[in-house]
């Protein structure tokens, strides 16, 4: 089967018409593991597999755009799947919103940088971005492959820092590079810039605004990366 990550939602900081907040199935390794809850991906999510598949949930950080879903989560896992214990590895800022509890549906794990954590024969290593509050990029590896995933980040953070090259990164490239410097994210520009350097072999983009010109970040991405490049598309998996 090999390892694969579905895209529930790509919009970034806020989402658009029809749209969703970051979230992402990934698969290998016999787990089933959900990447970041914005506003939306809950409901994505279940088109896909049923909340009983879910073998751990992991969040990047506690901004409402990746963590908000979490909450549904956890109610219909208390409420209707009558699930306790499900594995949630996320920055300790998470779990201080609070979750439905009683018996406890979710057990956080603390994520910190340099993490390391296995879902299944699905490991994981994280790595601390250039964005707050603390926010960790991560790296999966699963069946021979390896997918690296930014989170959030400003440019003064590079994928280096999750190790040797990957075979997919998918990172975020919230504007264009007009916006540069504007807010703690990165332009399609700077998202190839960094792929390029860190010799991703694909280049994956995501968490773009809503407003965001797509046709012309991908143009800048692809010039910066070197290669071509691919855009989010919610419902579409991609093997790794």
């Amino acid at each position: 089967m090999g390892l694969s990550v579905t895209v529930l939602g790509c919009d970034g900081s806020y989402p658009g018409p029809g749209g969703a907040g970051s979230g992402y199935l990934i698969r290998g390794g016999g787990a089933t593991v959900w990447l970041d809850c914005g506003p939306g991906a809950l409901a994505a999510l279940q088109t896909h597999v049923g909340l009983d598949e879910v073998d751990a949930v992991v969040v990047s950080h506690e901004h409402p755009d990746h963590r908000s879903d979490l909450e549904g989560f956890s109610v219909a896992c208390t409420y209707v799947v009558r699930r306790h214990g499900v594995p949630v590895h996320a920055p300790a800022g998470v779990r201080e919103h609070g979750y439905h509890t009683g018996p406890p549906a979710l057990a956080f794990c603390d994520l910190v940088d340099g993490s390391r954590f296995a879902v299944g024969a699905m490991a994981f290593r994280a790595s601390r971005t250039d964005h707050d509050p603390h926010t960790l990029a991560l790296r999966v590896e699963a069946e021979g492959r390896s997918l690296g995933y930014t989170a959030d980040t400003g440019p003064e953070w590079s994928p280096l820092q999750l190790g040797p090259p990957v075979d997919l990164l998918l990172s975020e490239a919230t504007y264009t590079a007009e916006h540069e410097g504007e807010a703690q994210h990165l332009s399609g520009r700077q998202a190839g810039r960094l792929a390029h350097d860190a010799g991703a072999r694909r280049l994956l983009l995501t968490h773009l605004w809503p407003v965001t010109d797509r046709v012309a970040l991908q143009a800048e991405a692809e010039a910066a990366f070197g290669a071509p490049v691919e855009m989010a598309d919610p419902g579409r998996t991609y093997q790794v």
